[in-house]
């Protein structure tokens, strides 16, 4: 409390976080305070404290950071230099993702700018190359996240391509196939022939456009399709067993047709997937390329052939189509089944989901394929119960439903990605014989599987990794985690596959509570994108109004769940309380150097009462951060100090301070610093660098990033 270092000649100037915000990380980083086992060695916490443990949604180490993650790493780093300051041995685990099919779509365009292509490259070379950009990515997405303050313990910092991480992510694919979990068959799949990779259901999405669709005469009846360019290989035409339309027609009936490329013998078949009440009731299936096409084969063992290669290009069963492009057939297609009068009618303006690759926006193409598959409902089944037992809170809590949705409408995840990028699959062919192994089996004849995992398969055991399970120290210590922090959109692709695959593998959910952030919008809440050239970078924002300013301006009135719109406007704005905080200091320095630290007893009842209301404050900003009510604490951190502390305690302290009774003055000149040391506290998650720059001022003994978090006095 004692103001022995009087006015310090910093504050004649105004703050400027470019001459602090280096140095003073710095400083935390060297301290070892990060590291919890640090904090206990240094007698900041003890053995038997309570662990608080955060791991971090690993970025993408392709780019750089965007806004989405400025905001997950202000919130997160809120929660730990929170924690860190009630006595907690706060661990923040940080990390980044190879991000398998995300980062070689990057590197793919790279070198399509280079004139290559992948599909000519030897597959180590290309695997070698996206290596050393991703290397080199990371280093500048570690530096970038530093620059955002994040109190994280480096010395735990790990990549999902560490040697460590790719065997734990081979064990337990090996330890599924052993349990029946992982399974290989032929199945219908999401095929992206622009990348030439099959892709998961949450890699894909699904948007409602305006399609043509076409009705053709086939034989005595009449279907439907948006997708003539499909149907050559039509040979089974599928109608409801209780349709009384088509109450003649028997299962198995054969009936010869004119069909695209002249006469051919279709067969009937009864089936209940058909709707009666869709066109006209009767449909022709494609097996290879549609799902429900295939599960009606499936059931009735019938033929399946293919029509579209890999690459989106017809098959020899088109006849005069060979090898064109099926957007460019379908016209032609269409014009010839209108020749031959089989063309009844068309409808402009019908209304369909069409499912697009994510990253390309390449419509998908159901294709029937070898893959590696994890049976979902064992696993979903046990996602459910935790959830029931009341061991997952979701923040905000209507998240829970949709969660509860995709956990209880499950689909088999395929894992199999032919890319060259990521962990690969532990896997073994010989003919139709196959194993699941890291080592050859023995024998001959065997050969590797070129396939990788899906991403989303190592980085779902993610805090198992982080904590080094199973046998690691911190794996007892700091597993489960306290808090899953990430982005609202990941609700039903990264958090269920990171509690399945706690509850498979330890019995335990991997965290108890799920805290989900809303998207960063630019200023007009508009979706950032590339294409529409309004991506706001963050490092950009910090670099000319300061860290804090926009750690302030994206918490504030950012509610969980609900996207926020990133204004420069307000990213100043909080520049400018930034000068307020550094100019109160400067007049409370000035005003108190003759004080001689002691509480006055008692104080004068008008600064009793002032304490007793800061008294308040602490308490509920204290329950706010308690319950992840980060947006309030803020706001009411900033709202007291500029209109109570700044408008209205300082400038009634004016007339006080110039008082002949020194009782009055020391009175006022020790609430003024009561109230200055405690609000850098409490301000000090959110604004960590300027409070610790100003606290580095005031002859502290330690750091403020370890200083005792207040309770009311």
């Amino acid at each position: 409390m004692k103001n022995s270092n009087g006015m310090n000649e910093i504050f004649l100037s105004p703050y400027n976080p470019k001459d602090t915000e280096e140095r003073i990380y710095k400083v935390w980083e060297e301290s070892g305070f990060f590291n919890p086992d640090v904090c206990i060695k240094k007698g900041i916490v003890n053995e038997t404290s309570p662990a608080f443990t955060i791991v971090m949604p690993p970025p993408n180490a392709n780019g750089n950071l965007h806004a989405g993650h400025a905001l997950f790493i202000t919130v997160e780093d809120i929660m730990i230099r929170f924690k860190r300051m009630n006595g907690f041995k706060a661990l923040w685990l940080p990390g980044a993702d190879h991000a398998g099919f995300e980062t070689q779509v990057v590197y793919e365009k790279k070198i399509e700018k280079e004139g290559r292509s992948r599909f000519g490259m030897n597959p180590d070379d290309l695997y070698k190359e996206i290596l050393n950009f991703t290397l080199e990515n990371k280093k500048n997405m570690e530096m970038q996240v530093r620059q955002l303050g994040a109190s994280c313990d480096w010395s735990r910092e790990k990549f999902t391509l560490d040697q460590d991480v790719v065997d734990k992510t081979q064990d337990t694919f090996i330890k599924m196939f052993n349990d029946g979990l992982a399974y290989r068959g032929k199945r219908a799949i999401n095929w992206c022939y622009k990348h030439q990779t099959s892709l998961s259901e949450v890699e894909t999405e699904s948007t409602e456009e305006s399609s043509t669709f076409y009705y053709f005469k086939y034989g005595p009846f009449e279907i439907g399709t948006v997708r003539p360019e499909t149907k050559f290989g039509d040979k089974y035409v599928v109608m409801h067993p209780d349709d009384k339309r088509y109450a003649e027609y028997q299962h198995g009936q054969k009936i010869k047709l004119e069909w695209i490329n002249g006469p051919i013998e279709a067969t009937v078949i009864k089936d209940s997937a058909v709707d009666m009440e869709f066109g006209t009731g009767v449909m022709t299936i494609t097996p290879w390329h549609s799902q429900v096409d295939f599960e009606i084969a499936q059931r009735h063992n019938l033929d399946m052939e293919q029509i579209i290669d890999w690459r989106g290009k017809l098959l020899p069963i088109a006849g005069e189509f060979t090898g064109m492009n099926i957007k460019d057939a379908r016209p032609k297609i269409v014009e010839k089944l209108k020749e031959k009068g089989l063309l009844t009618r068309v409808d402009d303006k019908y209304k369909n989901v069409v499912k697009k690759c994510y990253k390309c926006n390449t419509v998908i193409e159901p294709q029937i394929k070898d893959q590696w598959f994890v049976k979902m409902t064992p696993l979903t089944k046990m996602a459910i119960e935790s959830v029931d037992k009341g061991e997952i809170k979701f923040i905000p809590d209507n998240y829970e439903k949709i969660f509860r949705y995709w956990m209880n409408n499950p689909i088999d995840w395929n894992i199999s990605r032919q890319i060259v990028w990521g962990i690969s699959i532990p896997a073994w062919f010989r003919g139709e014989e196959y194993v699941a192994s890291k080592e050859k089996p023995e024998g001959d004849g065997w050969v590797k599987d070129t396939d990788t995992f899906d991403t989303w398969f190592s980085s779902g055991q993610w805090p198992l990794m982080m904590t080094n399970y199973p046998d690691g120290a911190d794996f007892p210590v700091y597993y489960p985690s306290d808090v899953m922090e990430t982005g609202h959109d990941l609700i039903f692709k990264w958090v269920p596959r990171m509690v399945i695959f706690g509850l498979y593998l330890t019995g335990r959910a991997p965290f108890h509570t799920v805290y989900l952030h809303g998207l960063v919008n630019d200023a007009q809440g508009k979706k950032m994108s590339k294409s529409k050239g309004n991506v706001v970078n963050p490092l950009e924002l910090t670099d000319k109004y300061g860290t804090d300013a926009l750690r302030m301006a994206l918490i504030v009135g950012n509610t969980p769940g609900t996207d926020v719109a990133l204004q420069e406007n307000k990213v100043k704005a909080y520049k400018n309380f930034a000068n307020k905080l550094w100019n109160i200091t400067r007049f409370i320095l000035s005003s108190t150097e003759d004080f001689n630290g002691d509480k006055p007893s008692p104080l004068n009842d008008s600064d009793e009462k002032l304490i007793a209301e800061f008294n308040e404050l602490i308490k509920d900003v204290t329950v706010d951060m308690d319950n992840y009510r980060f947006y309030l604490a803020a706001e009411k951190l900033y709202h007291y100090v500029w209109h109570t502390f700044a408008d209205k305690i300082i400038e009634e302290s004016k007339e006080k301070l110039k008082s002949q009774n020194k009782e009055v003055v020391q009175s006022i000149q020790y609430t003024l610093i009561h109230i200055l040391e405690t609000t850098l506290i409490l301000l000090h998650p959110f604004m960590p660098f300027i409070t610790e720059e100003i606290w580095s001022k005031l002859n502290k003994d330690k750091l403020l990033m370890v200083t005792k978090w207040p309770s009311a006095i």
